[in-house]
């Protein structure tokens, strides 16, 4: 995402202290005086979206019902969703927003209409709950915010996964926005669909391999394009990470230590900052418990795919009722298919390139991490695999153009 540099300012609010509660003045766990914007992870759905509730922030440009930005996330993500009520993205989206995926980016809003339908076809007692919303921004300059869905259903109807198998599943999903006076115009979302089809018992080669045809039937092959840009030439990862996003010093401390377990391979840095009982909530809905089983974890991540760069894309927070502060990542590893590890679906390794987009969600409390939220899909790179093998294929490649004598 080549703008990404360019929409730091926008995305952050930057230039102006960020109008929520993690603002780099709040130490960890304080929550600003007189603040009443809603946190989700101790309160009942009824209590999420109340009637007759007086706006407690800020909302130039909003619906009327929408009291505070957590307010507007679940309330609008309720009623599009679990209400049907599909219309609303018209109102709450821009026409020409970008939506990127880990399977492919929506460039109009009719491409997330169309595609909420087809969800819902397939899946219509889909249920999405939402576990937090981390967010940062104003209604100046914007508001961005991330936010985890823990979504439940059963696989009723035919649709995209084929034939339906009756069968029930669990997964997650984290979306981030941004939004201006009451529409998003930019999103990231992450969805573990690799665990959907495990659950449902959807063979995941043949769907990977179904989207890789597409994708290949519309000319796009998956070409490699070098070395990946962790190292430049024969030199080591860079000690210091950038956190110039960064809008507290424990977003800045975030980001470093990211950039420390991950492309300077320091995994001894989970030990020193995640508390000996943490629980770790990952992808396929695993949950497991202990420094040593997150470490695991992450060894798992970078084994698949050692030589790959991590870069941060955005970061945000925000202190919660439970104590401690919340911190929402999206990241972006990009390296090659080189060895075994968690990305098991591909097999021996492959060689091929492979761009994973994540979010992570992590509870800082006590200088320690108690808690961490881990999503990407496992479908993404096994479709990027399928698809990069499609082009090494012989009859893939076009043939040359004859060149004129002389």
């Amino acid at each position: 995402m080549s703008e990404e540099t360019d929409m730091k300012k926008s995305e952050t609010g930057r230039g102006a202290p960020a109008a929520n509660s993690g603002s780099p003045a709040k130490k960890e766990g304080q929550l600003t005086p007189g603040s009443d914007v809603m946190q989700v992870e101790r309160h009942d759905f009824t209590d999420l979206v109340p009637e007759n509730r007086p706006r407690v922030q800020s909302m130039k440009g909003f619906d009327e019902c929408y009291t505070d930005i957590v307010d507007y996330i679940i309330r609008c993500t309720h009623k599009i969703w679990d209400e049907r009520d599909i219309g609303l993205i018209y109102t709450h989206y821009t026409h020409n927003c970008v939506l990127y995926g880990t399977l492919g980016t929506m460039y109009t809003r009719e491409e997330v209409v169309r595609d909420t339908i087809q969800r819902l076809v397939q899946l219509p007692e889909r249920r999405g709950m939402g576990t937090h919303v981390i967010w940062n921004g104003n209604d100046e300059e914007g508001f961005y915010t991330s936010h985890l869905v823990t979504g439940t259903g059963r696989h009723t109807q035919y649709g995209q996964y084929g034939a339906p198998t009756g069968r029930t599943f669990t997964s997650r999903t984290v979306a981030d926005c941004m939004i201006y006076q009451n529409k998003i115009y930019r999103e990231w979302v992450v969805t573990d669909t690799m665990a959907v089809l495990k659950q449902l018992g959807v063979d995941p080669h043949g769907y990977a391999e179904k989207l890789a045809k597409i994708s290949f039937d519309k000319g796009l092959l998956a070409l490699d394009i070098g070395e990946s840009r962790m190292m430049i030439g024969q030199y080591p990862p860079k000690d210091l990470a950038d956190t110039s996003m960064a809008n507290t010093d424990l977003e800045a401390e975030t980001i470093q230590l990211l950039h420390d377990i991950y492309n300077r391979k320091m995994l001894g840095r989970i030990k020193q900052m995640y508390a000996s009982n943490a629980q770790y909530h990952g992808p396929l809905m695993a949950e497991l418990y202990g420094e040593a089983a997150i470490t695991h974890q992450t060894l798992g991540l970078i084994g698949s795919m050692p030589d790959a760069n991590f870069e941060v894309q955005h970061i945000c927070s925000t202190p919660c009722e439970e104590g401690g502060t919340k911190v929402a990542i999206r990241w972006v590893m990009e390296g090659h298919h080189l060895g075994y590890g968690n990305l098991m679906e591909l097999g021996d390794p492959t060689g091929k390139r492979i761009q994973l987009m994540g979010m992570t969600h992590l509870h800082f409390k006590n200088g320690k991490i108690v808690d961490e939220w881990r999503v990407f899909d496992q479908l993404a790179p096994l479709v990027q695999v399928k698809l990069a093998q499609m082009a090494d294929r012989p009859s893939a490649l076009p043939e040359p153009s004859e060149q004129p004598e002389g």
